[in-house]
């Protein structure tokens, strides 16, 4: 027989990510989590998707991506046009001063372990920035 993985129950999470092999980790982490995770390469792709899908609550989101909307650009356009959606920057390179970070948002830096992910999707999620 097989062990049925239980469905994610949770708030959905946007993994914003353009290597590919990173952002499968992290959305193996949103679900590891107990949370829904669906994905885009870049910011243009997510906001495609955050213009289709008004269940994504939360955007765990890289900093340093191509194209011309990086992902702290992305976090200011999220609060301007979503603002209940949480927001969740990462990066392994750049450490964004904290008038970059939306209010209610969250930097976690990179290399991330499962628990800080879930400490950092639980802040999010309590939280009431609005």
């Amino acid at each position: 027989m097989f062990d049925q993985k239980t469905p994610p129950s949770g708030p959905v999470v946007l993994v914003v990510e353009d290597e590919p092999i990173i952002r499968l980790n992290a959305v193996q982490r949103m679900e590891d989590a107990g949370y829904m995770a669906i994905e885009a390469h870049d910011a243009a792709e997510a906001v495609r998707l955050l213009e289709t899908r008004p269940d994504i609550r939360i955007v765990f989101t890289d900093i340093e991506m191509p194209g011309p909307m990086n992902g702290v650009q992305l976090a200011a356009s999220i609060r301007d046009r979503w603002p209940p959606i949480e927001i969740i920057l990462t990066s392994g390179a750049v450490i964004p001063a904290a008038s970059a970070i939306p209010d209610g948002g969250v930097f976690l830096p990179k290399p991330y372990s499962q628990n800080q992910i879930e400490d950092a999707l639980d802040h999010v999620a309590t939280s009431n920035h609005a």
